[in-house]
Formats: structure tokens, sequence, C-alpha cells
């Protein structure tokens, strides 16, 4: 395996892991529309500052198709996520953000563009059942935690439908590119409701923990890791991709209790094992989602360029 590859995932397994923990730092401090829309404003206008330098340009089309997606990865996917980092641990944060291959199967074979087949159906009920493990008697009793989780569900079955659409729409072929488009249209939405909600009125002064946290989600969450995210969207299947949500979770957990202070119980052990027997049944009984076709993308090459 390429070098190349192996940092590649090495930035969705580990970076992306850790990021729910400085998460978790920022939105103590700055709210968390307002974290996410800045996060994502700054690292897309660095990235899309480096691509108009190399010459790639996108089409009206390509911002159309990438202002969808930065509705579904950004504004539903990030925005609840980070809004729910508020009141859920940074490391069950990561779980339920896990089930994210299950939500893209389960996608697929709704579309009709791969089977529901029998190890699709246990994982499915396999994640179910780690996810009822992990917050089942909080849901039922309505506490803050039980909101936050239900809203990371949303945003990773969000995140899952906008991995499925990505890899179809007409966005633009080079990931420098695909990645700033994307997160500056998602920031653009994040930081309208972020005006909406009112967060702007209660911004305060951070402190240093906060703003490294931020710091640290703009260079290596966004930046590094989107764009090594879309890079290997090109050449992997989407389920393959996704098997990050394997490693996340175990890298978030093992933060959260050495410099977050967050208690690794029985439950939440039994939640992980539940949820990556899920994520490994329906890796296993998902083909590989059919991409673009290459001369199709070659032929939208050229309109990048000017």
């Amino acid at each position: 395996m390429h070098l190349r590859v192996i940092l590649a995932f090495a930035a969705i397994f580990i970076v992306w892991g850790s990021t729910y923990l400085a998460i978790r730092y920022a939105v103590a401090e700055i709210p968390p529309l307002l974290t996410a829309g800045v996060r994502h404003l700054t690292a897309g206008s660095v990235l899309y500052a480096w691509a108009w330098a190399k010459g790639y340009r996108a089409t009206r089309r390509e911002w159309a198709h990438s202002a969808v997606v930065g509705v579904l990865f950004f504004l539903v996917g990030h925005g609840t996520l980070h809004w729910a980092e508020q009141s859920v641990p940074s490391g069950l944060a990561a779980l339920l953000v896990a089930t994210e291959p299950l939500w893209i199967a389960l996608l697929l074979a709704a579309l009709g563009i791969s089977r529901l087949g029998l190890r699709t159906l246990v994982g499915a009920l396999l994640g179910l059942a780690g996810v009822w493990a992990l917050v089942g008697t909080d849901v039922t009793s309505g506490s803050a935690l039980s909101v936050g989780a239900v809203a990371i569900l949303v945003g990773a079955a969000s995140w899952g439908a906008g991995v499925v659409y990505a890899q179809r729409a007409a966005m633009p072929q080079n990931p420098t590119l695909r990645t700033a488009t994307t997160l500056l249209c998602g920031a653009a939405f994040l930081l309208v409701a972020s005006l909406v909600a009112g967060e702007y009125n209660a911004v305060a002064t951070p402190s240093w923990l906060a703003l490294g946290s931020l710091a640290y989600l703009i260079v290596f969450g966004s930046i590094v890791a989107f764009t090594a995210y879309y890079w290997l969207l090109d050449r992997y299947s989407a389920t393959l991709v996704s098997t990050h949500t394997y490693v996340n979770p175990a890298v978030a957990v093992l933060l959260g209790w050495a410099f977050g202070g967050e208690d690794v119980s029985t439950t939440l052990v039994l939640g992980l094992l539940l949820i990556a027997a899920s994520i490994a049944l329906v890796g296993t009984d998902s083909p590989a989602p059919v991409p673009i076709a290459a001369g199709e993308r070659r032929e939208r090459s050229l309109d990048h360029l000017t």
C-alpha cells in the first residue's frame, strides 16, 4: 500500500477520532453552530485559495451539488454533532456517529443501488441494540443527553446520505477543490443558522483551550482529514472509507477517558462492541457503490480550468 494511502487512512482514522474531544472543549465556551461555521469557513477558504492558485475552478453545476453536500455533511451532520456535544460525552458521540455505514447501506438498499442482504439486516439489528444499550434508558426519560443522542443519530444518517449523493453528483474532480466548495457551502449555511439561533449574542471571550481546540479542528479536523476523506472516496468504496468509524470511537473514548475525565463503563464497552459488529456485517454485505464513470470525470474536468 502506498504511503499516501496509509497517511490518508490514518488522517480519517486517528485525527477524526481526536476531534470529538476537541469539539467538546470548543463548544463548552463558543456557541456550537458558530464553532462549526468558523471551523469550516476558515478551512474551506484556505483550501479554495490553494485550488484557485493551482488553476482549478468549479462550475455553477458543481457549486450547486456542493451546496447539497454542504447541507447534508455540515449543516445537519456537523451542526447536530457540535450542538449535541454540549451535553453528550465525546466518546459516546463518536459511538453514535459510528452508525454511519449502517445508514449508507440502508440508503443504498432503499434506492435500489444494492441489495439488503441477511448480514445487513442482522447488522442493523445489532446496531440498534448497540444504540439502545448506550442511550435507551435516557431516551425514555427524555433527558438532555437523550435529545443530544437523537440529534447525533440524525446527523449520522444525513452524513450517510451525503456520501451516497456525493459519489453520484457532478462534483469538482480535484479533491482539494471538492473539499473547499463543500466546506464553504456548509459554512455559509451554518453561519446563517447560527445567526438565526441568536448565537452571536452569546459570544464571550473564550479561553486558550477553546481557541486551541478550534484551531486544531480547522487545521487537522477539516483541512487535513476532509481532504484525505474526499481523496479516498475517489479511489475506494464508500463502505470501505466509512470503516474509519471502527477506529474513531476507540480513539475518542480513550482520549475522553485520559484527558476529559469521561467514564468508560461496561455499557459503553458493550455498545462499542455491538456497533463494531454491526458495521462489520454491513461492510461485508454491501457492494461498492458505482461512482461516476472515469470518462465522464475527464470530460467534466475541462470545465474546471480557465
